[in-house]
């Protein structure tokens, strides 16, 4: 029986089907007016009805070959779960009524198939892993770049994060590490991506702009832990710190005498001061006085300050430290110390020397943030240092050990790493068959003497343009230096003094750059005693030819690069040798 627009749907409801059967013939085939009758229609319909068999013979056939067990479809699209055949045997088609030769006639109902074919291929696949896909870029918008979605278990799937790390000339690089990334394992990540030299100096700067506050992240913090308590405005520098723990080879140039109390009787010795600043059990305290600025005004006050285990404590009494005259500040567990960037300007901060603690909990807001000011860069060091040995304690001595200890473990014959340091630098003698080290000093210096008189006359026998007159002097020396690290370039004094402070108040800190006041000559920018001091580096002729000299002619070289080297081997007139330049790395 045929119903012209009838659902499929409703030919296989099984009360339409009762009824059909219940309705004597009479009445299911009412022969209508210009309609032909039963027997025309399935002469006509028989062509359609043979090529619809055979589709419906070929699906079932190619459900066998998929699955072995898959029950077979009849004619009218049902499945047929009694009876099952054996395997190999073709399915015999029982001869069908001309009843069932007009079902066979309506469209067949084959989601079952579609279903069977889903349910039978999520049966492969789901216990076998997940394969990754070698064309991922062929695969659409809603193809996932492995086989199986879902087999993989959420925590693997969400184990890596998108980081983002400036530089200090303005460029950025994202990075895709781990949940459990440390500090450490970023910055040694992009030393290797920067080709840069790692000497253990690198570290991972936490800055905001909009609060003016920076400090450098522990090398055993979590990046994304880290990240997860910083606003949007805030960002990652990848930055040079040679002073993150200058504090463990001279730590009495770090805590004055007159700032440091102790619960017990110490012998004033730099372990024994140490050992008490990482000794849980013991309680040091560093007093002071500190301007203070008041929660949610702009005043601030100078007050007696104490920095103990349990926080920062401020005396509302002058300076008697009784418990009764102690105030709590901030506490050490879930905060940080910063140091401020612009704290005049920003906050009317009376000195240059601010620090802030910082709760973790605070991103934008500036109403929680203790904001404190020191007279003095020694003593804002001070401060900062010894909340850092309190809070952290050992670990910070573990993770200075472990670069010393990973370097003893290498093998001789690996790279050695370069480092400009007095330990590794020595005068040579060449000039026999094999070289030796020169180890008298005096011997040393006249060496030093001869190279940079051998230099002098190597460089008049330079000249780019290939001509030796003294009317056109050598190119060569005058911008060599620009291709050096250490050179800067056109940079104010502020900005100098303020890179030197980022990278470490260490002694023989240094960088060079372009004169301000003499187009011609250059400025040596040197740290000392947690002190910056410049010396001007002026041009002197000799002989036609043009020189280099910070001590007015006394020892001259033919450029910038001869100086630094020459003063990296000898104190000269400067206060101390020159150990470690300030870099930036563009990532």
């Amino acid at each position: 029986m045929a119903l012209a627009g009838c659902p499929d749907s409703f030919l296989h409801h099984p009360y339409y089907q009762d009824k059909v059967e219940q309705t004597p013939r009479s009445q299911q085939e009412p022969a209508g007016q210009g309609l032909p009758t039963q027997p025309d229609r399935l002469v006509n319909r028989q062509e359609d009805d043979v090529d619809l068999e055979a589709l419906v013979n070929d699906m079932n056939a190619s459900l066998e070959s998929m699955q072995s067990d898959t029950v077979p479809l009849l004619q009218n699209g049902q499945h047929a779960r009694s009876q099952p055949r054996a395997s190999g045997t073709r399915s015999v088609q029982p001869q069908a009524s001309p009843r069932q030769r007009v079902q066979r006639s309506q469209p067949v109902h084959i989601l079952a198939v579609r279903r069977l074919q889903e349910e039978d291929q999520q049966f492969r696949t789901s216990s076998l892993p997940a394969i990754p896909n070698p064309f991922p870029e062929l695969c659409g918008p809603g193809s996932p770049p492995v086989l199986t979605s879902g087999s993989l278990p959420p925590s693997q799937a969400a184990a890596k994060q998108d980081v983002k790390v400036f530089s200090e000339d303005g460029t950025s690089k994202v990075v895709e590490i781990l949940a459990d990334m440390t500090a450490r394992d970023l910055c040694q990540l992009l030393v290797y991506k920067s080709h840069c030299v790692d000497d253990n100096s690198w570290t991972l700067v936490e800055h905001h702009p909009h609060l003016g506050l920076e400090r450098c992240l522990e090398d055993h913090e979590l990046v994304v832990q880290v990240e997860s308590t910083m606003a949007s405005e805030s960002k990652f520098l990848f930055r040079k710190n040679y002073a993150k723990y200058e504090f463990f080879k001279n730590p009495m140039n770090f805590f004055p005498e007159q700032m440091v109390t102790w619960c017990q009787q110490s012998n004033g010795s730099q372990s024994q001061l140490l050992q008490n600043f990482l000794n849980s059990s013991s309680c040091p305290e560093i007093q002071g006085f500190l301007h203070v600025k008041e929660l949610g005004k702009k005043s601030w006050k100078k007050l007696y300050v104490c920095l103990r285990r349990s926080g920062l404590y401020c005396s509302t009494k002058g300076t008697s430290k009784e418990p009764r005259h102690l105030q709590l500040l901030a506490d050490l567990e879930d905060s940080n110390i910063f140091s401020l960037i612009a704290g005049r300007k920003q906050y009317s901060a009376p000195t240059d020397h601010g620090l802030c603690i910082k709760p973790n909990k605070v991103r934008n807001e500036t109403k929680e943030l203790r904001l404190l000011c020191a007279e003095d860069e020694q003593t804002r060091t001070c401060w900062m240092t010894a909340f850092r040995l309190l809070k952290y304690g050992m670990l910070l001595y573990q993770n200075y050990r472990i670069p010393q200890q990973r370097k003893a473990l290498l093998s001789p014959f690996s790279t050695p790493v370069r480092s400009v340091s007095e330990n590794s630098l020595v005068a040579m003698d060449f000039s026999g068959q094999t070289g030796r080290v020169i180890e008298n000093p005096a011997e040393a210096q006249s060496a030093a003497l001869e190279e940079g008189h051998a230099w002098r006359k190597r460089s008049t026998r330079m000249n780019i343009l290939g001509s030796q007159s003294p009317l056109h002097p050598s190119t060569l020396s005058t911008v060599i230096h620009r291709t050096q690290h250490w050179f800067h370039g056109r940079i104010s004094r502020e900005e100098s003094h303020r890179i030197i402070k980022q990278q470490g108040l260490v002694d023989g800190l240094f960088l060079l750059r372009d004169s301000q006041s003499n187009p011609k000559a250059f400025v040596l920018t040197l740290c000392h005693h947690q002190k910056i001091k410049n010396f001007q580096i002026l041009p002197c002729e000799d002989d036609g030819q043009t020189f280099f000299s910070l001590d007015d002619g006394n020892t001259k070289f033919s450029d910038l690069i001869q100086l630094v080297d020459f003063y990296q081997l000898n104190k000269g007139v400067l206060p101390c040798k020159l150990k470690h330049h300030c870099i930036r790395v563009a990532l």
